[in-house]
């Protein structure tokens, strides 16, 4: 039997946006984080057009009147359809196509539309679509996604466990739904191979200008080994023998693409601080063999998906950020709200000694609350967000606070 879809929490958002704006939704995320599953969902009958399916595409390249007539548009109706179209970015003229649709049958319904590299519309050319959509960044499971599958009303949330064994299967298998759901170790060793070799030689290759596919290979394994350490061009250009310009448009690439992502350091009102190199970590924590730097990985993925949801909700500007010096001194994360640091995370896998770096760089920065969060402690029914002094606290509990 089938497992069924989990809940996600950007069904939610997704179907509070649906109701309440106008604006198309664009839904980004890495391959095989459940755009599709979630998206189709939320569709009307007869109104998801997928790029992969040659019948889909034929309409959709045919323009928004072949459109509207596939889905039924000028046909009357009790409430605005919901239209998804789904990996519309490996359409050349997709913003073309997205800005006519918007404009021509807003009144008629509402657009979803997905894809597994950022649909970003500034970069390149087109037509402006400034005013016409909404962002929503899709991420894998999280602790807190498994605690909460309902649109937050503000940043934080009341503590709340989840099952033993979600959380085991959350650290072992990563939180992308279908190894999650599985739970099988061979059939994730199979699943993580393909999803690697498709981001590269179906993705990169079919969507860039890209032709070392061999090298941009090697540049990913080296990153992923390597998930949680400053990001020094010049080195992986000599190990993988390009010039650091090419190195850095790769990661660009990389990144686009959803394989991992860079945090940058925080220097603002940090004596002596560290302003250049930015710090890399994979998507996936789930096969990085180190415990500290899974666990690192782990929290910052974690980070991440709480920052960029909460400010496509509309609760703010929200940064993820490090802090380091040149005497070395660092604490793995700062958030950032508002262009003011907010909270400080140190990540440990078993030490609850309270790191020094913590009540140090939050009396520079003025955070309003520093935490040592530490993978082997157990969840604790209590809001970490009560403590404005350095507090040891268990991952569980500040992670299932957020987003």
């Amino acid at each position: 039997m089938a497992t069924p879809p989990l809940p996600r929490v950007y069904e939610a958002m997704l179907r509070d946006h649906t109701r309440r704006h106008r604006q198309m939704a664009f839904v980004t995320g890495p391959r095989q984080v459940g755009k599709t599953t979630s998206c189709r969902a939320l569709a009307s009958p007869s109104a998801y057009l997928s790029w992969d399916n040659d019948d889909d595409r034929r309409v959709l390249e045919a323009g928004p009147e072949a459109i509207a007539q596939r889905v039924g548009l000028h046909r009357l109706a009790k409430a605005r359809k919901v239209v998804v179209l789904d990996e519309l970015h490996k359409y050349r003229r997709w913003k073309t196509l997205a800005k006519g649709l918007f404009d021509t049958f807003e009144d008629r319904a509402t657009f979803i539309v997905t894809g597994s590299s950022r649909l970003d519309v500034y970069r390149r050319g087109g037509d402006s679509l400034m005013g016409r959509y909404f962002t929503f960044r899709m991420h894998p499971l999280s602790v807190a996604e498994l605690g909460h599958a309902r649109v937050p009303k503000a940043t934080i949330r009341p503590p709340k466990p989840i099952a033993r064994a979600d959380l085991e299967a959350l650290l072992r298998f990563g939180g992308y739904p279908e190894a999650f759901a599985e739970r099988d170790p061979r059939f994730h060793r199979r699943w993580l191979d393909l999803r690697r070799q498709q981001l590269v030689r179906e993705d990169i290759r079919d969507l860039t200008r890209v032709q070392e596919l061999g090298q941009i290979e090697t540049l990913l394994r080296l990153l992923h080994e390597r998930s949680g350490s400053q990001l020094i061009y010049s080195n992986l250009a000599n190990e993988i023998r390009v010039a650091v310009e090419t190195v850095r448009r790769w990661v660009d690439t990389l990144e686009s693409f959803h394989a991992g992502f860079r945090v940058r350091p925080w220097s603002t009102n940090v004596a002596k601080a560290l302003r250049k190199e930015p710090k890399w970590y994979a998507s996936d924590w789930s096969d990085i063999a180190d415990p500290g730097a899974r666990a690192e990985t782990f929290v910052a993925c974690a980070l991440l998906k709480a920052v960029q949801g909460w400010t496509d909700l509309g609760l703010g500007a929200f940064e993820l950020r490090y802090v380091r010096d040149k005497l070395k001194r660092e604490v793995d994360f700062v958030v950032v709200h508002g262009r003011k640091p907010w909270f400080l995370v140190e990540v440990k896998v078993a030490d609850t000694k309270l790191a020094p770096e913590l009540a140090n760089f939050q009396a520079q920065i003025g955070a309003a609350h520093a935490f040592q969060a530490v993978m082997e402690l157990d969840f604790v029914d209590a809001d970490c967000f009560a403590q404005t002094r350095p507090t040891v606290v268990p991952v569980t509990t500040l992670l299932s606070q957020l987003v």
